[in-house]
C-alpha cells in the first residue's frame, strides 16, 4: 500500500467530514487507507461519520490520550509506505497528496515535508515552515522581534519569513497539521513523543526525523486550507500553559548543561508573565474567545451572500444559509467564466460561500480563495452535506453553520 492517512479527532465532526471528503478526492485511484483516531468525542462523532464514510478505518478511545499517543496507536496499524499526519480542521487540495509522493519519489533524501498551509480566507500560515527553537529564536519570538521583522534573516528565523512562500525550501520543523513521511522513519523514530499531549510534538518529531539523515523539505507550491484554532482557544491561559509546557520538554531533552539552565529560566520567565497577561485580559473580557454551546451564530450583520462554485452544492448551502438569515440577499455566480475572472468585492457586509462539488473542485477553490486573499467571511460547503465551515473570526476560531 502506498499512503496511510492519519486523523486524531476531537469534537470537531462538521470539519472532519469536510476533510475526509477532500481526502476521499485526493486519494482516488491510488493505494491508501485512511485511519481516524476519535479522543473519546462527546459530539458524536463516530455516529455521524462512520455513516459517511464507511471506508474509513475509525480507531475509538475511551478516553482523550492526547494528539501524540493517539497519531502512535494508528502509525501502530499503519499499512501505507508513507504516512500523512493530517489535522482534523483542513481540506486538502485535489492534487496536493499525489504531488507531495511524487516529489518523495524523485528525491531520495527526504525523509518527510510539509505544504504551503493557508486559512479558510486565504491567508498565508507562517507556521507552515519554522525553523528549531533556540534561545535566541525563541527569544526573538517571546519580545516580538519576529513579528515586526519577519523578513529578516536574524530576527524572523522562527516562521523562515526570508524563505519565499511559494517555494521549495529544506526547513527543519514540519507543522504536525500536514506532515507527510518515510513510514520506516518513522517507525524507527517511535512516532511522536508521547509526553508532549497537545502543541511541540511536531517539532520533535522533525528534530528526530533529521537526525536520521533524511532532509525535512517544505513545497511551497503545493497549498491546502487549514482552519486551525477549533479543537483549542488560541491565546487562552490553559493554550498558553501547554503549549510552553511543551517547549520546556523539548529544551529538557536537547539542551544540557548551562544552555539548559538558562533557556529554561528564560522560557519559565516568559511563561509567567505571558500567563499573567492572558489572566488578565481574560479578567477585562470575561467573554473573549467564547462560545455557548447550542447558540446559533449571529448572521444579522450581512446584508447579502455570494454562493460561487458548484450549482447544486450552491442551492444546498442557500437553503442552509436561509435557516439563519432568512432576508439576506443571496445570489449565486456558476464556477466556468465570469467567477474566475472578477475579483471578490471587499465588503465587510457581504459572505462568501465556496460550494465544491464536479464543477468546481477543492484544487479551483482554493486557487481561487488564494488569489483573492484575503477574504473575510468566507464559508465552505461540500456537495449533500448539511454543513457550511468556516474559521471567520480573528483569532482563527472555526464556525459551523448546521442545516
Amino acid at each position: 500500500m502506498k499512503l496511510s492517512v492519519i486523523i486524531v479527532n476531537y469534537n470537531v465532526r462538521y470539519f472532519l467530514a469536510h476533510c475526509l471528503a477532500s481526502v476521499s478526492h485526493a486519494i482516488q485511484g491510488m493505494e491508501a487507507e485512511v485511519i481516524v483516531v476519535d479522543n473519546c468525542s462527546c459530539d458524536g462523532s463516530l455516529d455521524y461519520l462512520k455513516e459517511k464514510f464507511p471506508e474509513v478505518h475509525f480507531i475509538a478511545n475511551t478516553e482523550n490520550t492526547g494528539f501524540a499517543r493517539a497519531n502512535n496507536l494508528a502509525l501502530g496499524q499503519a499499512k501505507g509506505d508513507f504516512v500523512l499526519y493530517l489535522n482534523p480542521d483542513t481540506l486538502v487540495s485535489d492534487s496536493a497528496i499525489q504531488s507531495c509522493l511524487s516529489f518523495f519519489e524523485s528525491n531520495a533524501t527526504v525523509g518527510a515535508l510539509g505544504v504551503k498551509m493557508v486559512d479558510g480566507s486565504g491567508r498565508f500560515l507562517p507556521e507552515s515552515k519554522r525553523a528549531f527553537p533556540s534561545p535566541l529564536v525563541s527569544f526573538f519570538k517571546l519580545c516580538g522581534l519576529s513579528k515586526l521583522f519577519p523578513g529578516s534573516r536574524l530576527f524572523g528565523k522562527y516562521s523562515l519569513g526570508y524563505l519565499n512562500e511559494n517555494l521549495i525550501h529544506e526547513v527543519e520543523v514540519l507543522a504536525g497539521a500536514f506532515m507527510m513521511a518515510r513510514t520506516p522513519l518513522l517507525k524507527d523514530s517511535q512516532g511522536f513523543d508521547e509526553r508532549y499531549f497537545m502543541y511541540g510534538e511536531d517539532i520533535d518529531l522533525s528534530y528526530c526525523l533529521q537526525q536520521t539523515g533524511y532532509k525535512n523539505y517544505y513545497l511551497g507550491n503545493v497549498s491546502i486550507i487549514h482552519f486551525k484554532g477549533e479543537s483549542a482557544q488560541k491565546g487562552s491561559a490553559n493554550h498558553l500553559k501547554n503549549f510552553y509546557k511543551a517547549m520546556i520538554l523539548f529544551v529538557d531533552k536537547y539542551y544540557k548543561g548551562w544552555s539548559g539552565v538558562v533557556y529554561r529560566g528564560f522560557l519559565k520567565t516568559a511563561i509567567a508573565g505571558r500567563y499573567l497577561l492572558s489572566i488578565i485580559a481574560s479578567g477585562w473580557q470575561p467573554g473573549k474567545n467564547k462560545r455557548n454551546a447550542g447558540v446559533a451564530p449571529d448572521l444579522s450583520s450581512y446584508s447579502s451572500i455570494e454562493l460561487l462554485g458548484d450549482a447544486a452544492s450552491a442551492t444546498q448551502a442557500g437553503q442552509i444559509w436561509e435557516k439563519y438569515a432568512p432576508d439576506t440577499s443571496i445570489h449565486y455566480t456558476p464556477a466556468k467564466g465570469a467567477l474566475m475572472a472578477t475579483p471578490l468585492e471587499k465588503n465587510g457586509n457581504r459572505a462568501w460561500v465556496l460550494c465544491i462539488g464536479p464543477q468546481f473542485t477543492y484544487d479551483a477553490a482554493i486557487h481561487f480563495l488564494q488569489r483573492h486573499a484575503p477574504v473575510r467571511h468566507v464559508y465552505w460547503h461540500y456537495l449533500n452535506f448539511d454543513s457550511l465551515i468556516s474559521s471567520s473570526d480573528k483569532k482563527g476560531l472555526g464556525e459551523v453553520l448546521v442545516g
